[in-house]
Formats: structure tokens, sequence, C-alpha cells
């Protein structure tokens, strides 16, 4: 873990600053060993990423004058992703610039008792997380279940869908059921892409 005391940064007027809350069981995650992914992450967006293992924030800044801002906040989506339950592999895909990070909360939809969570949570994963796994594959994406909230990672019309598949079996429908939503709507989004990509002029 870093030491607490070196992580305080000085407030520099006019720095463009993100924030973000880890769980203190994932801030080894976040850092890695030896401070692998933190020192990665930084040195791929740009930033200064100074954590605070005591308290889970992370603020995240321009190493430099010159670094956009939208760099930043790649950077802060990837630490939020690691945060909800990625793995820092699955997490730096959104550093790609047509990912976004997409997030359930799951209290928010079915309330807090905590048996109709776990059942909820069943029901997204599946049986030896068949589930899940089947949605990913259907859509491209990145999905985790993590205490009580999914988060997906993916293109933005992959995400939505697979998005709209984990809130259709929170809802009860059959797996079946969200199964067959999924190859009509990912099918429509291929058949768009390519009527886009034809239209500007690509031919394979």
């Amino acid at each position: 873990m870093e030491n607490r005391s070196q992580q305080k940064p000085s407030v520099i007027p006019g720095v463009f600053r993100v924030y973000a809350r880890v769980p203190i069981d994932r801030i080894g995650v976040l850092i890695g060993e030896g401070g692998r992914v933190k020192q990665e992450l930084a040195r791929r967006t740009r930033t200064k990423i100074l954590i605070d293992s005591g308290s889970g924030m992370v603020i995240i800044e321009p190493e430099a004058p010159d670094v956009p801002p939208y760099m930043v906040m790649k950077a802060q989506e990837v630490v939020k992703a690691i945060a909800y339950g990625f793995s820092p592999e699955k997490a730096f895909r959104l550093l790609d610039e047509d990912q976004v990070f997409m997030l359930i909360d799951l209290k928010q939809l079915v309330g807090d008792a905590p048996n109709h969570l776990q059942r909820i949570k069943g029901r997204i994963i599946g049986e030896k997380g068949r589930a899940r796994r089947t949605i990913e594959e259907m859509t491209g994406t990145y999905i985790s279940v993590y205490r009580t909230y999914v988060g997906i990672i993916g293109d933005y019309e992959s995400a939505q869908a697979a998005r709209e598949a984990v809130e259709m079996l929170i809802r009860g429908r059959q797996h079946s059921t969200v199964y067959r939503y999924l190859e009509r709507v990912m099918s429509r989004i291929k058949r768009d892409r390519w009527t886009r990509l034809w239209r500007t002029g690509f031919r394979p």
C-alpha cells in the first residue's frame, strides 16, 4: 500500500482535477504489484494519480498543461471500473476512444433486502457464470457484478444493449427471452454499422 502521508496533493489553482472513491478492498488492485497498474494508467493518460489508501479517495490531474481534459476523464473511468470489480486489463479497454463505462445500482431498482439482492445477482450471473458470459459474448462487452452494482464496459450501442438485457433479467424476464432480444438488437446494430461504413465509402 502507498504511504498516505505522501499522497496529499498540493492544491494548484486552475488545474483541472477529478475525483473518484475506491472501496478499500479494491485499492490494492488499482495500485497493482509494485505500483504497476497505477503507473501504467498514469503513463497512458499522462496524468498524476494520487491515492489515499485509508479513505479510498483518488485524485486525478494532468501531468502537464497540454494534457487534454478528456484524458483525465478517461483515467477517472478506468479507476471507477476497477473500483466496481473489473480487472485492470478489462478496465484499460476504456482508454479506447469509443468505449464507455455504465453502472447499474441494483439497490435503486430492487431495494436493499439482502435475500432479494442475492437472488437478482444470481439471475444476472447465472449458473457457473453462464448468463453473464452469454451476454458478454453476444454484445462484445465486459460485465462485472460487484457488491450491489453491475458494471458494463463496451462501445455505447453494445453496452446499452447489455444494460437493457441485465435490466430485463432484473425485471424477471426469462433468460431465453433476453437472449432472443439480444440476437435481434445486435443484428440491427451490426447491420447499421455496415450501412454507415458503406455510405462512407469503406469496402472490405
